[in-house]
């Protein structure tokens, strides 16, 4: 049911059942969630984000992919998804991109490279998307503006402050 993307040194496939570890390991990172939880999930934590991925595909014909390099190494996640955030503001039906990469991915332009085809892919489905982050949060925002989010809301989430970019088909 997962759709398989690939880019010219990506391929984006759905979750599998031996995807645990490697994503277990990267939410574990606190470099790589060092903006997101703020603190490394446990495996119980990252077992439940794998079930949520499966279920979103499931459920709602969106959701996440894996992301490996050509030699089929585990990079990170990247997608589509609604979390239904308790955010101040309405979100209700507009899907939320999101990427994360282990940290041997980092400034390798792969988080911009997999988010362009998964917004290609998302293009043909939706009107509009958002991305949600924490003010402190700029590399990713960096790529985020790349992707051609913009419109910057400043929100609250779970009474914390946020950042909502937003981006629109491109056709409009």
């Amino acid at each position: 049911m997962v759709p398989v993307l690939e880019t010219e040194r990506l391929t984006l496939r759905g979750h599998r059942l031996d995807d645990f570890e490697s994503s277990a390991a990267l939410w574990a990172d606190p470099e790589v969630v060092r903006y997101i939880t703020g603190k490394p999930l446990p495996r119980d934590t990252s077992w439940h984000r794998l079930l949520r991925y499966v279920g979103h595909w499931d459920l709602l014909g969106y959701g996440y992919w894996v992301v490996e390099d050509r030699d089929g190494r585990f990079i990170g996640e990247v997608g589509l998804a609604d979390y239904h955030r308790n955010l101040d503001i309405d979100v209700a039906g507009i899907p939320e991109a999101g990427w994360v990469l282990a940290t041997h991915a980092h400034g390798k332009g792969y988080a911009t490279e997999a988010m362009t085809r998964v917004l290609q892919w998302a293009d043909e489905r939706f009107a509009r998307t958002f991305a949600m982050f924490d003010p402190a949060h700029e590399k990713s925002m960096h790529v985020a503006a790349k992707l051609g989010y913009g419109d910057r809301t400043e929100a609250k989430y779970n009474g914390e402050p946020a950042v909502v970019l937003w981006r629109d088909r491109p056709d409009g």
